[in-house]
């Protein structure tokens, strides 16, 4: 069964009829926005709504994470958790044809709309694990933006991490790339009085995780290791500043910030936080001693298949 918005396909075949999960009433003010917006004032309604959820979610400081990587415009790419469409739109705009995943119908509709006018987007709505099993074997890139920290709640396994990472792999054709943005649990921000971005808790993955965590961070070795069981390697690794949320500038191994760069920015807007010390002159020590890499906020790591 199928939908369509302007010239966007939602594919239902795998809805279980209902959102399983919702952020509640703003879900209908971002449909609202994105049915009656021009993308060139998203801006000023970001400025008049003054709210969280419309600065996250039509922010075009978002593509950032993603606009950088060069593509020939040929390309399937495979984005799994789109969500309200951030990153959709800059995908279709570079690639020949974008699949989405999305559990949720009201994100899906949001997203809709706002690619309305491209006609190289399909979302495929349903849980993972039911919509995965008709996916082809052929994506030239899979996306897991803010999407792999949930991967227990969709994989059942001693190792939901790995066995996630597994399954999207063989969806991957030979020499294809997943790009993975995440948060590293060990950031600066977590130190400096900020709380664990999923939980909203203070010090929680620096303390390790608690048994009702809906989410799971991790530091780079940590990932090295989880890409290495699941027969992955990462390439690249880059380090998004001040977070891959909003990112304004991508550091990596080949460029990282230079004394001076690095300014104190409190770039937590969903909630409070505390202020436990300077968080700028920290960065700026790890940045002396080569340490930034450590203590980026989060990750953005291109990884492909280990026999490539």
């Amino acid at each position: 069964m199928e939908e369509r918005i302007g010239k966007v396909v939602l594919n239902l075949d795998d809805y279980p009829g209902q959102d399983l999960y919702s952020d509640g009433e703003i879900e209908d003010v971002l449909l609202d926005i994105a049915m009656h917006t021009a993308p060139e004032d998203y801006n000023k309604v970001i400025a008049e709504r003054a709210d969280w959820a419309v600065l996250y979610h039509f922010s075009h400081i978002r593509t950032n994470i993603l606009e950088f990587l060069p593509m020939t415009g040929s390309e399937k790419v495979l984005e799994i958790g789109s969500g309200c469409g951030a990153i959709t739109g800059a995908l279709a705009e570079k690639a020949g044809h974008v699949t989405c995943v999305e559990l949720s119908k009201k994100r899906s509709l949001i997203n809709a709309y706002r690619q309305k006018d491209k006609d190289n987007i399909e979302i495929r709505l349903g849980n993972f694990q039911d919509v995965e099993k008709k996916l082809p074997a052929d994506y030239d890139v899979i996306t897991l933006i803010g999407v792999l920290e949930y991967a227990r709640n969709y994989i059942d396994s001693d190792e939901p991490f790995v066995d996630f990472l597994k399954q999207i792999k063989g969806h991957l054709k030979p020499g294809g790339r997943l790009v993975i943005a995440i948060e590293n649990r060990m950031g600066m921000k977590y130190w400096a009085g900020a709380t664990e971005d999923h939980s909203g808790r203070f010090f929680e993955g620096i303390e390790g995780y608690y048994g009702d965590s809906r989410a799971e961070t991790f530091v780079r070795p940590e990932l090295e290791t989880i890409f290495k069981k699941a027969g992955l390697v990462a390439e690249t690794w880059y380090y998004p500043f001040p977070d891959y949320k909003l990112p304004l500038v991508l550091y990596s191994d080949e460029y990282l910030p230079k004394k001076g760069e690095l300014k104190n920015f409190i770039s937590n807007f969903d909630r409070e936080r505390l202020l436990l010390f300077d968080e700028g002159k920290a960065l700026e020590k790890t940045v002396d001693a080569g340490l930034f890499p450590v203590f980026s906020n989060s990750y953005l790591v291109i990884v492909g298949g280990d026999e490539s």
